[in-house]
């Protein structure tokens, strides 16, 4: 690897996450990929060598805690380093709060909020001061749909969770941001992958004086 800058992304693949990737790959990172689809992640890190970035991926279920860590860990030090952890998966299952049963609950909750602990303690070694962590947050987080009832829960504790890993990781010069799309994903308009991609990208980078553990993006 040629020693620059580097982003992971968890929960990597097409949508919001590839945007991510490519944004990044612009402005110089090289970008480390953790996916569950062979196929996407090898377009999508070719995509990325064409933007002039080097791109490495690992194929693993990112709730399976000791691979995922294992993962995590031997990709980022492929790289040597970790400067952005971006953080974006979370589980669709649309059941209402009447059908949805409690195992059904935790195995979301543990994709959309427990991945981040496996990810950031796997990824922690190897960040340093100036490190950042960014999540891919919801405005299901305060205006959940009852009849995906699980998103919300998940979105509601990522944000949460933000806020605690933001203050433990502080001391040591690394911040940690969600950022809440308060709209629907769409290929036209304010709310494209792009876009939303450009929100984080601005959210890993705002100034550390002022900085804010969630940032809106209205659009």
């Amino acid at each position: 690897m040629n020693g620059g800058r580097v982003v992971m992304i968890v929960g990597a693949g097409p949508g919001v996450s590839g945007s991510v990737a490519r944004r990044f790959a612009r402005e110089g990172y090289d970008v480390a990929l953790v996916g569950i689809d062979d196929d996407a992640l090898a377009v999508l890190s070719d995509e990325l060598r064409s933007l002039g970035a080097a791109a490495e991926w690992s194929v693993v279920d990112i709730t399976d805690v000791d691979a995922a860590s294992g993962a995590i860990t031997a990709l980022g030090e492929r790289f040597g380093r970790v400067d952005v952890l971006h953080f974006n998966p979370s589980a669709f299952r649309e059941k209402d709060p009447l059908s949805l049963s409690v195992p059904e609950l935790l195995e979301d909750v543990a994709l959309g909020v427990g991945a981040l602990l496996t990810s950031v303690q796997a990824a922690r070694p190897l960040m340093s001061t100036g490190g950042r962590v960014t999540v891919t947050g919801s405005m299901a987080a305060d205006q959940p749909w009852n009849k995906a009832a699980s998103l919300g829960v998940q979105k509601a504790g990522v944000r949460n969770l933000v806020h605690s890993l933001d203050t433990t990781l502080e001391p040591d010069g690394i911040r940690a941001v969600s950022v809440t799309v308060r709209g629907t994903l769409a290929k036209e308009g304010p709310f494209t992958p792009d876009r939303v991609a450009d929100a984080l990208w601005s959210a890993a980078h705002q100034d550390e004086s002022d900085w804010q553990t969630e940032v809106p993006y209205s659009g």
